[in-house]
């Protein structure tokens, strides 16, 4: 997230950067996958549906509270409280039962969303705040089907991740199946996609769509790669919907992407596997950032806010990743929680105290 964040796109002579071609579009991926994974978490320790939902809300309430901040960022919380929202329905399903809805989802969400979003009201590109409150059918459509993160195709990843939150991710058995299974998934939907836009018929329909603007399609795939601002283009051509790229929230892009979110947590749980309890205890404390995303996804904005920090530093990979990492090892170290988790947490837990004494 910090590199799609902070490192340039491209390098000097033009080309993809490393950065961007490694986690751009994925690294939200996985963060919905992990939604979903938590949310099958939490379901194993009972919770009481409205502290789920009190969750969902908060979280949504801090995005758009982050986009009033002149970050230039595409603020994914307001998102992600949605996401989270629509899929606690499906908190009854089965881990086959999710996957093959996922699958049904991958296919079907990107198609509606082609069909309805000419009628819908047009995006900008800031993200969801406090301000646009005032007009609540343009914030939903914008959230659901027209922005930066469409909560209505990407809920292909939470199903996902409550799915992989069924299994026993104990072991190496499952991760080792997770790695294996979620890297052929990236590397076939690349493949077929690419394979499918070199077709004549729909090179052609995709160079000559007036929102594309470039003469040949290896010219308009460079150009896609760093991203599509969530969607592809409103009443553009049906190719649109065989392309791969960040954010451009079609069937191959939510496939490749999952199964890139997928081979990254089967690789992350094979590596604690590998290490002994010690070796859990540390890594731990390590990746402690990890316990307290909302806090540290939230402080990461306020810094690449202008005006709050000097240029060099905004702009550094380095400092960014220190500072998340950093305090996220002596707030893991410590045993504590993240002020956003704790005062969230202590709604979640007022929500579920009412609903239990009801």
């Amino acid at each position: 997230m910090i590199a799609t964040h902070v490192l340039d796109e491209r390098t000097e002579t033009g080309s993809l950067a490393l950065g961007q071609a490694v986690a751009g579009g994925r690294a939200s991926a996985l963060f919905a996958v992990l939604a979903g994974v938590s949310l099958a978490l939490m379901a194993r320790r009972r919770p009481v549906v409205p502290g789920l939902v009190v969750r969902a809300l908060l979280i949504a309430a801090v995005g758009l509270a982050l986009g009033e901040l002149d970050s230039g960022l595409a603020i994914i919380l307001t998102y992600y409280g949605l996401l989270f929202l629509l899929a606690i329905p499906f908190l009854g399903l089965s881990a086959p039962a999710l996957l093959v809805l996922a699958a049904a989802w991958v296919v079907v969400a990107p198609v509606v969303s082609h069909v309805v979003r000419p009628d819908l009201p047009g995006r900008g590109f800031e993200s969801p705040s406090l301000s646009q409150l005032g007009d609540p059918s343009a914030l939903l459509s914008e959230l659901a089907f027209t922005g930066y993160y469409p909560v209505v195709p990407w809920l292909a990843y939470a199903l996902v991740g409550l799915a992989l939150g069924r299994l026993d991710l104990s072991g190496r058995r499952v991760p080792a199946v997770l790695l294996g299974v979620g890297a052929s998934l990236a590397v076939v939907a690349t493949a077929v996609s690419r394979w499918l836009t070199s077709l004549p018929s729909v090179a052609e329909a995709l160079v000559a769509d007036p929102p594309a603007g470039r003469q040949t399609i290896e010219e308009l795939l460079d150009a896609i790669s760093t991203g599509m601002a969530g969607t592809t283009p409103t009443g553009g051509t049906w190719q649109w919907l065989l392309v791969v790229a960040p954010h451009s929230a079609t069937p191959f892009d939510l496939v490749q992407t999952i199964g890139s979110a997928v081979a990254v947590i089967g690789a992350s749980l094979l590596l604690v596997a590998s290490v002994g309890e010690l070796g859990e205890r540390f890594l731990a404390v390590l990746f402690g950032a990890g316990t307290m995303t909302l806090t540290l996804y939230s402080l990461h904005v306020v810094l690449r806010t202008e005006g709050v920090l000097p240029t060099e530093l905004a702009d550094s990979y380095l400092f960014h990743v220190v500072v998340v990492l950093g305090i996220g090892m002596v707030v893991a170290g410590l045993g504590r929680q993240g002020p956003l988790e704790r005062v969230v947490g202590l709604a979640v837990r007022a929500a579920n105290g009412r609903r239990l004494g009801a």
